[in-house]
């Protein structure tokens, strides 16, 4: 992780704590390897084991972090949480949220605008991999600028108590990813990250429709075919809506296109660094992000089975998604 960091202002930085009690094996007389032995565990496709935790399938690698973060962070009201699966366009999502919060301290005109050198898993950190996932150390939170902006991978019913019972504004980002047949029986069946995926939708689609004003429900589809209009949107729910004159002045526009993936993937940071938490190479989360690409990783009976359950677990909820 890189020690500049934009999400604290002045100066820009994570500030990290020695902690002599993480992971927390023996917080409250819980010990974490006792714990991880007692709970349902399945093989996964991605991560090898799938742990049964707070009724959702935790990635084992993942699972003291998840389970530090349930159990010990407290919410602020003006918080805000970036929330959705496992490649559903997370990156994407963190640019514009981060672009449009910070915009009265880095224009998006800016030369050193920070995501000119920094990728957006490093300017909103998620809290199970990146605050409460490093063993031996934590994040300090008193170090973030407010409104604080982080993202998570799980789901609405399963976050800490704090979150519900703050004013604190979980965001969704919605979308799903399906390759190759073995992942999608996995899927079929409900044991991938951080799901079921249904469960996952439908947690955070229902607390968008009775708290409308703390849950944003969005649709990858729906901000690539109109992003700025979506990004106005997000800028609102945040609360740094834009003003008229940014509007004149060109201010949404120049976000899209700062943030946009055919952008961000040519960034140098982007092509060679890292996040700094996990090894994963920043250009692998940049793909084509293009709605149907669905068609070139399944085959028509695999994308049949796929929506033949998406119709009979979402659809009793309104919910409905477009696959072409």
């Amino acid at each position: 992780m890189a020690n500049n960091h934009p999400n604290s202002l002045p100066p820009p930085s994570f500030r990290r704590i020695r902690s002599q009690t993480w992971p927390q094996e023996n917080d409250d007389d819980i010990d974490l390897e006792e714990l991880i032995a007692s709970l349902p565990k399945e093989k996964g496709f991605i991560s090898p084991i799938q742990i049964l935790y707070r009724n959702f399938w935790c990635p084992s690698e993942v699972f003291p972090g998840v389970h530090s973060f349930c159990r010990h962070f407290t919410a602020h009201d003006s918080d805000i949480i970036l929330a959705c699966k496992p490649k559903s366009g997370t990156t994407w999502l963190k640019a514009l949220a981060f672009s449009a919060l910070r915009r009265d301290v880095f224009p998006p005109s800016a030369n050193n605008h920070p995501l000119m050198s920094s990728n957006p898993h490093e300017l909103v950190p998620f809290f199970e991999f990146t605050i409460y996932g490093q063993a031996g150390e934590l994040i300090d939170l008193a170090s973030f600028s407010v409104p604080r902006l982080f993202a998570t991978h799980i789901p609405h019913d399963s976050l800490p108590e704090s979150v519900g019972q703050s004013g604190c504004r979980p965001e969704l980002w919605s979308g799903g990813r399906s390759s190759m047949e073995e992942y999608l029986d996995y899927c079929c069946r409900g044991i991938d990250g951080f799901g079921p995926f249904w469960d996952h939708m439908l947690g955070y689609w229902k607390a968008s429709l009775e708290r409308p004003d703390k849950v944003l429900f969005l649709k990858y589809e729906d901000l690539r075919e109109d992003t700025a209009g979506n990004l106005k949107r997000i800028a609102e729910f945040m609360g740094v809506p834009f003003s008229e004159e940014e509007e004149r002045d060109g201010v949404i526009e120049e976000i899209v296109k700062l943030c946009s993936l055919s952008s961000l993937k040519e960034l140098e940071v982007n092509k060679t660094g890292k996040p700094g938490v996990w090894s994963t190479e920043n250009k692998t989360y940049f793909r084509k992000g293009e709605v149907g690409d669905w068609v070139n990783h399944m085959t028509p009976s695999m994308a049949e089975k796929l929506e033949r359950i998406m119709e009979e677990k979402l659809s009793p909820f309104g919910l409905k998604f477009r696959v072409k």
